[in-house]
């Protein structure tokens, strides 16, 4: 059998896939997990893990947290959240939700988008994409926004209005709206859009 595959480790944001079939099913990669009290990511020049920063508050992520490969949040990005003044220059950020706790990071987790949180930090729109596990037996189906408990996506809104707070200091995040799977993909789509003019296109295999 002929089949393609890398010799070395792909770079997590550059080397591999959107997803299966972009923009509904994605590859979600995973910087941090619900158990963490680290703020973990990709440091972007190499593709290794690296400490942020310890979580400032309390409150620990209520989902998996990661980015979606091939993604960059510039223009298009940005004139799909009205506020905004330009992309947060960062891969687009992905929140997936499962039934069954996944307490691993560094991995990739295939999932099916169905919203998400229009926020902007500072200026820049920051949005976060709501995805389910694909094929989770109670999330994981042709869902929507509103398919999902509303109590899940309370925690996930006060997680980021927070997660950055400092007593006595202004806050710098606002979350204006949360949105449905249209407008999910819409995003995905101009943050795809955005990578291939900042990068180019994807190499074939």
């Amino acid at each position: 059998m002929n089949q393609s595959f890398s010799q070395s480790r792909p770079h997590p944001w550059h080397g591999l896939e959107v997803g299966q079939d972009p923009p509904e099913l994605i590859w979600a990669y995973i910087e941090i997990t619900p158990f963490d009290v680290i703020k973990y990511e990709v440091h972007k020049p190499t593709g290794y893990t690296m400490v942020d920063r310890p979580q400032l508050t309390s409150a620990s992520p209520p989902t998996l947290y990661g980015f979606i490969p091939r993604t960059y949040c510039a223009d298009r990005v940005r004139d799909l959240s009205p506020g905004s003044m330009s992309g947060d220059g960062d891969p687009l950020d992905v929140c997936v939700i499962s039934e069954r706790p996944i307490s691993r990071a560094e991995i990739l987790v295939p999932a099916r988008v169905i919203g998400g949180l229009q926020m902007v930090d500072g200026g820049e729109a920051d949005d976060k994409i709501i995805a389910v596990l694909r094929d989770d037996p109670v999330l994981g189906g042709d869902g929507d926004l509103d398919d999902v408990p509303a109590p899940m996506i309370d925690r996930l809104v006060h997680y980021f209005l927070t997660y950055k707070a400092l007593p006595g200091a202004e806050p710098s995040v606002s979350i204006d709206r949360r949105y449905g799977k249209d407008h999910a993909l819409a995003v995905v789509e101009a943050s795809m859009a955005d990578y291939e003019e900042k990068y180019g296109q994807p190499p074939t295999t």
